[in-house]
């Protein structure tokens, strides 16, 4: 996929400079709390960045509704015959809203008799239809390949959900959104993050909670952008065979949400990265001086702080973030 434009990676950077405005304008947003009502369980049905978004928001339905929220494959629907949903929600988060797997999971949820909701980027579109109703992004148009406004945009578009389900849920939205008013998106290390991610040939992207999704997305946007190999993992889950691989060299970048019972589990994985000589970095919105917000605010934070370095490290390698040469903005899958 080409584009018009002349200056590398210049699509990105105006886009991801907008995502924490897309963030805020999503997340206050007025939703109907009958959209999903009272549900018995929550089902994400997402591909990509948008399965990286669900993630984040599944951490933050579950800790508030007390309720399981897991992500179902989108193929469950597209090429099997699809599982009982009696009671449940479903929330299918796509950008473009036109791939044909997703329309074809809305439409078996809500046969199966799941409250179906879209969460996309552009109006009118087929999983939107398929779904019945929708809580939209509205991050503008976004041009550049590797999406991004449009991700934190959706993190938002979930919690106004959330705040739908749970009204109490709104104060605590507003209260992270007055927190990250007038706060720069950059982080104080940025130089260092970006010469680590140069040096790289191997990176762990560490979380926990909604953090976890955030490495999830990071990791993905290291190997669409900069087409360098990076995993995403859990700061416990870490510690168990993937270890093994730090010994050879090997960068960990670790998204801390702030949230004081993942300290513990962070703390130790990072002891454990040092004491094996990995070159470890932490990141946290509390970098930025930005005072407690949601989980998810802050994984949203942790995207926007990335997102600068990661298309920085991809001009520093000679590539073009705006149009990756192997992808196409709009992956059809089944």
């Amino acid at each position: 996929m080409t584009h018009s434009h002349k200056t590398p990676g210049s699509l990105m950077a105006a886009e991801s400079a907008e995502s924490m405005q897309v963030f805020a304008r999503a997340a206050s947003q007025k939703v109907d709390g009958t959209v999903i009502g009272a549900p018995r369980a929550i089902y994400t049905i997402a591909r990509g960045s948008s399965d990286a978004a669900a993630n984040i928001l599944s951490y933050e339905f579950m800790r508030e509704l007390g309720i399981p929220a897991t992500s179902l494959p989108p193929s469950v629907f597209s090429i099997g015959e699809g599982v009982g949903l009696n009671g449940a929600a479903a929330v299918v988060i796509s950008q473009s809203g036109s791939s044909d797997d997703l329309v074809r999971s809305a439409k078996g949820a809500r046969k199966a008799g799941a409250k179906v909701v879209a969460i996309t980027n552009k109006a009118d579109s087929a999983v939107e239809a398929a779904s019945g109703t929708k809580v939209p992004i509205e991050a503008g148009p976004e041009l550049a390949v590797p999406a991004t406004k449009s991700v934190i945009g959706s993190i938002g578009a979930g919690m106004a959900l959330l705040g739908a389900t749970k009204p109490a849920y709104r104060a605590q939205i507003q209260q992270s959104l007055d927190a990250i008013a007038g706060i720069t998106v950059q982080h104080p290390e940025t130089a260092g993050l970006q010469a680590a991610l140069l040096r790289a040939r191997h990176v762990y992207v560490i979380g926990r909670d909604t953090g976890f999704g955030a490495a999830h997305e990071v990791a993905l946007k290291l190997k669409e952008c900069c087409a360098l190999h990076a995993e995403a993992y859990s700061s416990s889950e870490v510690l168990h065979g993937p270890l093994q691989l730090a010994t050879n060299p090997l960068m960990v970048l670790m998204l801390d949400t702030g949230q004081p019972e993942v300290q513990d589990s962070l703390d130790q994985a990072e002891a454990r990265f040092h004491a094996i000589d990995c070159d470890v970095h932490r990141v946290r919105p509390a970098d930025l001086g930005c005072d407690p917000v949601t989980p998810a605010t802050a994984a949203a934070i942790l995207l926007a702080l990335m997102y600068p370095i990661i298309l920085n490290t991809a001009l520093a390698l000679g590539l073009d973030p705006d149009a990756p040469a192997t992808l196409s903005k709009v992956t059809q899958t089944t």
